[in-house]
């Protein structure tokens, strides 16, 4: 990770020192991250599960988490304290579900989370992306405006020289295969909203295709064309431009040659939206493989409070940058 990213989220975190729960707190990986989060003050933790299981994990691993709060959702008087706050909070759980889902520690997180006990979730490195994202969907629900949960990475490409130096946002590489216009229009503003909360950007959000500005014509434009039609409706202030080929989006030379009229954002953008998750893969992974870039994340949004998933093959310093991100969010 970029040493000066990385300070700058772990300074911004450890300011706002909000409070994280992790549900997998029977991995060791898991644990490790709380113990840095713990030792350097960054943030208050909260681990949810069997506490002899988790004290087991630590010594195996000579971790010491001895600054957390554990939640044990094995405990039925431990989940009883849950079933008031969140009848409270929620009107879509009963007093008997929230008893019975507060047994699966995930859901006993997010839980956690609805009644602000605490600030973000981190999970992932267990269970799947999927596990994840269905039960954050149903336990905390969409933010005000969007329909649609997605992604957005941020990616550090040496020898690129942008508005924001070698630092560039990218989605939905993750979450969403083929967007509909709705869709399209909803990651462009979850994107936007990600990266003005987290680096301070004033987006300039380009739409991606193998076309610039009618350059081609082709049924599948039209997608792209109707999702910035509706961001722009929805959020009239944003910055959004498109259909735009690559270069024209993020550099001035071809967008001056390529683009006829004037834009807020050809030659200048900071988030790139493409059409669907086939060319999002593929990018990602070219500039990575190519272009020797480290990509962060990806970072889920679109819920109505922070939440992360872990890659379960990512080093500890991915982890880490994730979870930095993450509070950084919250605050």
């Amino acid at each position: 990770m970029n040493q000066e990213f990385f300070a700058s989220l772990t300074t911004r975190a450890k300011a706002a020192h909000k409070h994280i729960v992790f549900p997998e707190a029977d991995c060791a990986d898991i644990l490790a991250c709380a113990e840095k989060l713990l030792s350097d003050d960054i943030a208050e933790v909260t681990l949810v599960g069997d506490p002899d299981q988790i004290t087991t994990v630590a010594n195996e691993h000579s971790i010491d988490v001895g600054g957390a709060h554990i939640f044990d959702c094995t405990s039925e008087e431990v989940r009883e304290t849950l079933v008031e706050p969140v009848l409270a909070a929620s009107e879509m759980f009963s007093e008997k579900s929230i008893r019975r889902k507060a047994k699966n520690p995930l859901n006993a997180a997010l839980f956690l989370v609805l009644i602000g006990k605490a600030d973000c979730c981190a999970a992932g490195r267990v269970l799947t992306t999927g596990e994840v994202i269905i039960a954050a969907q149903t336990i905390i629900g969409l933010a005000d405006g969007i329909n649609t949960i997605s992604s957005v990475g941020i990616v550090d490409a040496p020898g690129f020289t942008g508005p924001e130096g070698s630092m560039l946002a990218i989605g939905d590489c993750a979450i969403n295969v083929l967007p509909d216009a709705p869709t399209l229009a909803d990651i462009a503003i979850s994107s936007a909203d990600t990266v003005s909360n987290l680096l301070g950007w004033e987006p300039r959000v380009a739409m991606l295709s193998f076309s610039t500005d009618g350059s081609s014509e082709d049924e599948s434009l039209d997608v792209i064309r109707e999702g910035i039609k509706i961001a722009r409706e929805r959020r009239p202030q944003l910055k959004i431009d498109g259909e735009f080929q690559l270069d024209t989006a993020i550099n001035p030379v071809s967008a001056s040659r390529k683009l006829k009229r004037e834009s807020d954002v050809a030659g200048k953008a900071n988030v790139l939206i493409f059409p669907n998750i086939h060319a999002g893969n593929i990018g990602v992974k070219l500039i990575q493989t190519f272009g020797h870039a480290d990509a962060y994340g990806p970072i889920l949004q679109g819920f109505a409070k922070p939440i992360c998933d872990f890659s379960r093959s990512a080093p500890l310093s991915e982890m880490m940058g994730n979870i930095l991100m993450l509070l950084v969010r919250a605050e």
